[in-house]
């Protein structure tokens, strides 16, 4: 099949007529010879054209065929007919090869009533009927072969498209997962650091245990930092040693997490209702990220002196996340473009079938509600 396909089909279909001409002019007398060779010609010429024009190319072999049948000339040229027959139904539908295959059975009686001694007309008919039904019944069956592994063949490139469009949404939501972990961690740490630095400058001459006591904790959040950030890549390198030593943080971290906010400037109460050890890990990992990027907005836009209050409360069924605090925002300029801790924040909620609402509070402040589902389908996406 190979050589077959670097062959041109012209070449190919040239050699059944080469073959009866050669034929016609090796095995018949002189006298004969013109006749044979034009009757020969006229039906296995138009066989190079088949691919092209099959019904035209039938209906020439054909017409062919039956000024022979007129002349009383028996040619081996006839085969041309069947060949005509197989190209016809492998290129057409069912009305054209019933078609051509009734003409050619036609012309197997005429042949018969012609040719065949007296007495002797069924098993001649019998076998070129049966040879003109082979013929029609393998052109069909390539015709349908040819359709089936189209068919397959498209299915295939369809799966292929849709397995790579899979891919494609798989690498983005991936790719926006980490960008909020990084977003998260990168700004709520250089966040705490930087209050922790004005501090400690602050600090430094007047209170020297102080300033110490920040640069202290200024280390400590950028290990945090580091740690979290492996833990975070970790999913895209293997054998990353971090991801598996340091578990992600959950519920039982945002004691730690209001701590380091309270030695950031930003005194924190936190209150938990309910059990967690029930929610799951990812679960748990939004609820902090949720806490820790509010807090993180609260500790970059609001004034010395804000208290904030974080509220968790954990059921069989959900968690409720509820961050305020007390101070005041400044208005946004029109031109300033919008952050990405809000939208990042939707997200995570909508991961778990939480809508976040986020906005001033009546009397003043600022808060931060949402409510994860756990019993949905949330958990996979997130």
């Amino acid at each position: 099949m190979r050589h077959q396909d670097r062959v041109p089909p012209l070449v190919w279909d040239s050699v059944l007529p080469a073959l009866l001409l050669l034929n016609v002019v090796t095995t018949y007398p002189a006298r004969e010879l013109p006749v044979a060779a034009a009757l020969t010609a006229a039906l296995a010429l138009p066989l190079l054209w088949r691919r092209r024009a099959p019904l035209a190319v039938f209906g020439a072999v054909a017409a062919a065929a039956f000024v022979q049948w007129l002349m009383d000339v028996q040619l081996p040229a006839d085969i041309a007919l069947l060949v005509a027959l197989y190209t016809a139904a492998t290129h057409t539908g069912r009305r054209g090869t019933l078609l051509a295959g009734a003409v050619v059975e036609g012309g197997a009686v005429l042949a018969c009533l012609r040719w065949v001694p007296d007495g002797a007309f069924l098993t001649p008919f019998v076998a070129l009927s049966a040879t003109v039904v082979a013929a029609a019944v393998l052109g069909v069956n390539v015709r349908t072969s040819r359709a089936y592994l189209a068919a397959v063949q498209e299915r295939a490139e369809r799966l292929a498209l849709h397995q790579e469009q899979q891919a494609r949404l798989a690498v983005a939501e991936e790719r926006a997962q980490i960008t909020r972990e990084m977003h998260d961690i990168v700004t709520h740490n250089l966040s705490v650091m930087v209050a922790l630095t004005d501090a400690a400058v602050y600090a430094q001459h007047r209170s020297p245990d102080r300033a110490t006591a920040a640069m202290l904790q200024i280390s400590e959040t950028g290990r945090q930092a580091l740690t979290d950030m492996r833990r975070s890549l970790g999913v895209l390198r293997t054998g990353e040693p971090d991801a598996e030593r340091h578990p992600p943080p959950g519920i039982a971290q945002l004691e730690a997490l209001a701590d380091q906010m309270g030695a950031a400037g930003l005194p924190t109460r936190l209150e938990v209702r309910g059990g967690h050890t029930h929610v799951p890990a990812t679960a748990q990992l939004t609820v902090y990220r949720l806490v820790q990027e509010a807090l993180t907005n609260t500790l970059k836009h609001t004034p010395a002196g804000t208290r904030a209050t974080v509220l968790v409360a954990c059921s069989a069924q959900a968690v409720g996340v509820d961050v305020t605090d007390s101070g005041s925002r400044p208005a946004r300029p029109a031109a300033a473009p919008p952050g990405h801790g809000i939208p990042g924040m939707r997200e995570r909620a909508a991961a778990y079938g939480g809508t976040l609402q986020a906005g001033p509070l009546p009397g003043g402040g600022w808060g931060v509600r949402t409510r994860l589902l756990l019993n949905g389908g949330g958990a996979a996406s997130a």
